[in-house]
This record gives C-alpha cells, structure tokens and sequence, in this order.
C-alpha cells in the first residue's frame, strides 16, 4: 500500500486537490466571463452580484470572497483584458519584443499589432470604467486613477526600454515618449475612431504603429 495521509492514500488527495483548484478556475472564469457581458451590456450601475452569479452559476457569497465586490469584479476583467487575447501575456510578448526586434520601423509596427490585439479587449472595459467613475462612484473614480496610473507606468516603462535600445529620435526624453505612447494607445481614441467612426481594429493599430513611428523615430 502507498503512502497514507490521515488514513487517505496520498495519491487520492492530491487528485482531489488537484480536482478542486480546477473547479475553482473553470468557476472563477465563468464569473469573469458573464461579469464583462452583463457589465457591457447593462452599464455598471445596473449590473448585480446576483445577476453575475446566477448567470456563472455560482453563489452571490463566492462571487463576494472571490472577487470582493462589483469594483473588485471590474479590475479583474480590466486586467484579465490586458493579457491579450491568448498564449504567453501581452506584456511578456511586448518586453520580448522590445529586445529582440532589431528594426525601429518593424518594432512600431509590432507596437501597433498589440494594440490590435488588446484594444478590443481592454478599451471597453475602461471606458465602462471612466463612464461610472463620472456618475459620481467613487470605487470606480478610485480605479480610474489606479488603471490610468498603471498604463502610463508601463508606457514609461515601454519608452525607456526603446530608449536603451538607441532606436529614437535624439533629445526626446522618457516621459515625452511615454506620452506620445500613452496618448496613441488610449481608450478615448479607440473609442473615436473604432466605436464612433467604424474603424476596424486592425485599422487602428496601423495607426497607431504609424504614429508612433513619426512623432519617435529619426527622420529619412
């Protein structure tokens, strides 16, 4: 006979275990999943716990250990969009990109093809926060501030790692590339151009990798 825990064989418990945490995952993802749909579709003042959890499946009580609440809900859907849209994170690809990539103009255009990818998924969601923020709900106010804060981190962070590379334009600093990326990445401009005015996504991170490259890379 195999080893024994607590008169249980320990093979049977780590299956159990095992068994659990994929349980758990498949139900915190549902929660995700309906969470952004019912969110998108009826606004964040509109939406319930109690109509997340009955469409997961789910109790309300789980829903509120698991995710603390409605604000809680809604940065775990902004920051599950931010991953991308599969495979290894969206951030992690980006860094990679950012050091391996040996031509400034196909950097860009590689810039672009995650903001294809990520707009989609992200923009809606901010804007959904931005929208209650400015109703007067201060959780949602609180995460704008977080969410914008985190963006223009990252940005920084994206401008000084090209900067290190010697790929842009001599004299623009840190924080003036990372606002030209900040600004070219925006929800508030995906929402103009794709939600208002019908561009596809695909048009708009050509846009965004050719401003990026005219307002950051050397001339000629």
């Amino acid at each position: 006979m195999g080893p024994t825990v607590n008169g249980a064989p320990a093979r049977s418990r780590s299956y159990d275990a095992r068994r659990r945490q994929e349980a758990a995952e498949e139900s915190r993802k549902r929660v995700l999943a309906q969470s952004r749909a019912l969110f998108l579709d009826r606004g964040y003042g509109r939406t319930t716990i109690a109509a997340i959890a009955h469409a997961a499946g789910v109790s309300k009580e789980s829903v509120y250990k698991g995710f603390g609440g409605k604000p809680g809900l809604v940065r775990a859907i902004y920051e599950q969009s931010l991953l991308g849209a599969g495979g290894p994170p969206a951030e992690e690809r980006s860094d990679r990109a950012q050091v391996t990539v040996m031509d400034p103009r196909e950097l860009m255009e590689q810039f672009g093809r995650f903001v294809t990818e990520i707009s989609p998924l992200g923009s809606p969601v901010y804007l959904l926060i931005r929208d209650a923020a400015a109703s007067g709900d201060h959780d949602m106010a609180a995460l704008l501030r977080d969410v914008d804060d985190e963006r223009y981190q990252r940005m920084l962070h994206n401008a000084r790692q090209v900067l290190g590379r010697g790929f842009l334009r001599r004299g623009l600093t840190a924080d003036e590339v990372a606002d030209v990326m900040f600004l070219s990445t925006s929800a508030e401009l995906y929402e103009t151009l794709v939600l208002k005015r019908g561009w596809s996504a695909e048009r708009f991170g050509r846009l965004v990798a050719r401003t990026l490259a005219a307002n950051l890379l050397p001339e000629g």
